[in-house]
């Protein structure tokens, strides 16, 4: 009992220093895998009578490390694919010529950007991707009149439906949850129709609500809606049969993994082919495209590598035998076992999401949903579906994401206002994906 109170009271203690950014989410996790291990017995080296390890140090450090590797190794190539589209200009255009669809007409430009955002980051990652994207949209919003509290909300709403089918997000949900690629799909989709519903629903308030005060505004300071990197000495002008074509790399990984059920990386790699053929003046100029654009790539995804090894390493710690046996009993008494508990359990407390918080799976929650499972007590997928369901919220509401963080600054307004007008919507969205969630996997 004592060593489950001390491994409680450390998770709490770590995730507040989080939240007050005292230490990295990285040194957190590996923190708490150590000290659980610690704490409840673990030995730091040894061999069983067999002869396996047993030592936390072999069989949670070393292994836990490589846990996710299949998370790091699918990032690697998203990341890789991005830059591409960012170096060759795709990601500029789609965003442009989206703009150009709508217009002088708010409401109609806001939809179609909103559309090329979420349609990027299915495919793009990393804050260097979203300085990219919202350098160009935020600009074209506020300059026809959106306020600029209401366009940072709907570019992080719209990052957010893409996020639903990103397929580097698929993988690492299924390295955490030890689930088929079929069976997140599945609930993604559920997650993208929720998403896109409630998003359009926030859309059409804001509008409504503001729409008098729509006019032409000067563009904020520092921003040029017609300044963008334009593609390089290495790649074609995007125009033409073959600009088209090229604008289409974001949706032809996805395109291969859904509808032909190609594997993620070799559907990356089909992607980063497919823009180098449409978009490079020679073979030379592609090869050289092609490394600097992985060199960049890894660099850009260097933070998700970190994370994903602190998932590992915390996921291997609380699912040990011996700390699952101090930790089991406490889930036992806090965890619901009955549909209706499930629903109303996870619907209220979705937004412990925030912050780094117990349900958040780029955080302390990787390790709470492995300890959740280990109870036997819910189906693997329903907790998946809790947990995916909370992470809407993270994804645009968490006021400690970099690319909130980094929203707010470019439009000059305070991060928590993003988290305050956007959370009604967020936590709807919650709160029905639990609603199915309990309908669907329980």
């Amino acid at each position: 009992m004592i060593q489950g109170i001390v491994i409680i009271v450390v998770f709490f203690i770590l995730a507040v220093l989080m939240i007050r950014r005292k230490i990295p989410t990285f040194v957190a996790l590996l923190l708490m895998a150590i000290v659980t291990c610690v704490v409840s017995g673990v030995p730091f080296m040894g061999k069983d009578a067999d002869g396996r390890e047993i030592g936390w140090l072999q069989t949670i450090i070393e292994a836990g490390s490589i846990r996710m590797a299949s998370a790091i190794v699918a990032s690697i190539f998203g990341g890789w694919l991005g830059q591409l589209m960012n170096r060759t200009g795709v990601t500029e255009t789609i965003i442009k010529k989206s703009a150009e669809l709508g217009g002088d007409r708010p409401l109609v430009v806001s939809v179609i950007l909103m559309a090329a955002n979420a349609i990027l980051f299915t495919t793009l990652s990393g804050l260097g991707s979203v300085i990219m994207v919202g350098s160009i949209f935020l600009p074209i919003l506020i300059s026809v009149g959106v306020p600029a509290v209401t366009a940072s909300c709907l570019f992080l709403m719209s990052f957010n439906i893409g996020l639903t089918f990103n397929m580097t997000n698929w993988q690492t949900f299924r390295s955490i949850f030890g689930l088929e690629l079929a069976q997140i799909q599945q609930f993604m989709t559920y997650m993208l129709v929720t998403t896109l519903a409630l998003t359009i629903a926030f859309l059409l308030v804001e509008y409504f609500r503001n729409g008098r005060k729509f006019a032409f505004a000067a563009p904020i300071d520092g921003a040029d809606p017609s300044r963008g990197g334009n593609p390089g000495e290495d790649t074609r002008p995007i125009k033409g049969v073959s600009g088209f074509l090229a604008m289409l790399s974001p949706v032809i990984p996805i395109l291969l993994v859904v509808l032909f059920k190609v594997p993620i990386n070799p559907a990356f790699i089909v992607g980063i082919i497919w823009i180098l053929v449409f978009t490079a003046k020679s073979f030379g100029k592609a090869m050289n495209m092609l490394i600097k654009a992985a060199y960049d790539g890894i660099a850009s995804i260097a933070p998700a590598v970190l994370l994903f090894i602190g998932i590992g390493i915390l996921f291997l710690a609380v699912t040990n035998p011996l700390v699952k046996e101090i930790l089991n009993p406490f889930m036992l008494v806090i965890v619901p076992s009955g549909r209706i508990a499930f629903i109303v359990f996870f619907a209220l407390l979705a937004p412990l999401s925030l912050y780094r918080g117990p349900l958040n799976l780029f955080g302390l929650g990787s390790g709470i949903a492995a300890l959740i499972i280990g109870l036997g007590t819910l189906n693997p997928l329903a907790v998946m579906g809790a947990f995916l369901s909370s992470e809407r919220i993270q994804g645009a509401g968490d006021p400690t994401n970099t690319h909130n963080v980094w929203t707010a600054n470019f439009t000059g307004i305070d991060v928590n206002l993003i988290t305050k007008k956007t959370l009604p919507y967020l936590w709807a969205i919650a709160i029905i994906g639990v609603i199915i969630t309990g309908a669907v996997y329980f």
